[in-house]
């Protein structure tokens, strides 16, 4: 019991410090990676992502990439099991092994946590901490925490990673309410790479005899 309330009162502690206060450094800092993420036309990034809950004995990791337009709506995902395609308007999810391709609204929300918006997820409904370096190797990391405004979000906090010499996000971990931890892992990045527009439609003529579930 001892243990439970001292970590209440730390995570309460970190919450209300968030809350009160808006960190100057942390906001130039990702101003910095706002600017120059947005100041290309296409992006693709290798990732990992990982959940786990201790409560419920749950790890689990899995690897994909993301091709986006940064200053749209428009990505796509790819991973071993599953596709997720967007167009700003359409999203569509494509499970491999089903052959089965879900078409729904895409969820153009600050709710909506996706690999698509980990570079700008902290522009808007944010208070900033900035938590020092961290050096890993040859690298330099500045540790950022992000707590909502809203305190209705399912999640209390995201942890930012950003690459010093690089201006850009290497890592983002969410932590929700239901002791969930989110785990982004950037592990490649390359600005402007070369992604045609067919890449944010699901084409049915490319996958022969695959079920189409409309579900808007």
């Amino acid at each position: 019991m001892k243990k439970f309330i001292a970590l209440l009162f730390a995570v309460t502690t970190v919450f209300s410090v968030a809350q009160g206060q808006t960190d100057p450094k942390a906001k130039a800092i990702l101003a910095e990676v706002s600017k120059k993420y947005r100041s290309y036309n296409t992006i693709k990034a290798d990732f990992s992502f990982g959940v786990e809950n201790k409560q419920n004995n749950l790890k689990q990791t899995e690897k994909g990439t993301l091709y986006a337009k940064s200053n749209s709506k428009k990505y796509k995902v790819t991973m071993a099991e599953r596709d997720l395609i967007s167009d700003g308007k359409v999203q569509w999810t494509y499970l491999k092994n089903e052959e089965e391709v879900q078409v729904g609204n895409a969820d153009n929300t600050e709710d909506a946590l996706n690999p698509a918006n980990v570079f700008t997820i902290f522009e808007k409904g944010f208070k900033y901490i900035y938590n020092g370096e961290k050096k890993v190797g040859s690298k330099v990391y500045q540790m950022i925490d992000l707590a909502p405004l809203d305190t209705k979000k399912a999640y209390f906090k995201i942890r930012l990673s950003v690459d010093k010499a690089a201006k850009q996000l290497a890592s983002v971990m969410i932590f929700d309410k239901n002791s969930s931890i989110y785990t982004y892992t950037i592990t490649a990045f390359t600005p402007n790479a070369k992604v045609p527009e067919s890449t944010f439609t699901f084409n049915p003529k490319s996958h022969p005899g695959v079920e189409i579930v409309d579900l808007r």
